[in-house]
């Protein structure tokens, strides 16, 4: 069954990951890679499995995907948005076509994604189950460098089933590097909220409606909180009940925890670049 729906999935050097997750969204007659200059066979491929591609060269994350967005010539007015190591469930897949069929005033809707680790799905130590993936290009832009929050011109709803995660798919040191990047991001990120005071409410960090709103002003108040990476440690293996992942959740915990210090260390690091 093919649903009215487009796919745009995000790609660099995925010729790994990259069949896997277009077998998940058979149902598509509407695919669309966006690569940012892959090396590897992940082009090739793409076109052989049937997916339109596009090159284009990669800035941040929010204008990437914007671009995206504004620019590629969907079939469809949703597009389901994809990474390459991310699998929808079949659940996920009805839950799709469900929506598709009285949709009603919603302008996106959010998706529990699960991640996994060690070959186990990790169901506590996660930092943020629920993302926006199903959305409609013209009602939504995303903001930040890395990490982007949705910037939702309408209602949000949230469809059921999960979309699996294999964040570490081409093993630690792949993880490690990614989000080194990412880590510098972060941090200039960070920068650039200071040096534009721009201000986060502990209001809406805690009880906005929505989902996006609430990520973007807890992080930005995370950011000026001391010990991030005991407190983040703390949160996700104490609060997130963690602990009850075993093995592979305390081993998750910790990478985040050091993934943060990463991001403390490089925005020093700026900070101390730019003198006084």
């Amino acid at each position: 069954m093919t649903l009215p729906v487009s796919v745009l999935v995000l790609t660099r050097n995925e010729e790994e990951n990259l069949a896997a997750c277009l077998e998940t969204v058979s149902w598509c007659d509407d695919v669309h890679v966006l690569d940012s200059g892959s090396t590897d066979n992940t082009a090739p491929l793409a076109k052989g499995l049937g997916a339109q591609v596009t090159f284009r060269e990669f800035d941040d994350w929010s204008s990437h995907q914007n671009w995206a967005l504004e620019n590629i010539s969907f079939k469809y007015p949703w597009v389901f948005m994809l990474d390459a190591d991310e699998r929808m469930t079949p659940k996920l897949g009805k839950s799709v076509a469900s929506a598709m069929q009285a949709p009603g005033d919603k302008c996106a809707f959010e998706v529990r994604r699960r991640d996994f680790f060690l070959g186990k799905p990790l169901r506590h130590a996660q930092t943020t189950p629920y993302l926006v993936r199903l959305v409609r290009p013209e009602r939504i832009r995303f903001s930040r460098l890395v990490n982007p929050a949705p910037q939702v011109n309408g209602p949000v709803g949230r469809l059921k089933g999960r979309l699996n995660h294999y964040p570490f798919s081409k093993g630690i040191k792949h993880w490690a590097v990614r989000h080194n990047a990412y880590a510098a991001l972060e941090a200039r990120q960070a920068l650039r909220e200071q040096e534009a005071g721009e201000r986060f409410s502990l209001k809406k960090a805690l009880l906005s409606a929505r989902l996006s709103v609430r990520r973007r002003h807890q992080k930005g108040l995370f950011y000026k909180l001391p010990a991030r990476p005991f407190l983040k440690f703390l949160v996700l293996y104490f609060f997130r009940l963690g602990f009850l992942d075993a093995g592979p959740g305390l081993a998750y915990v910790i990478l985040q925890s050091m993934y943060e210090y990463w991001i403390v260390l490089k925005t020093r690091e700026l900070q101390k670049g730019r003198g006084p």
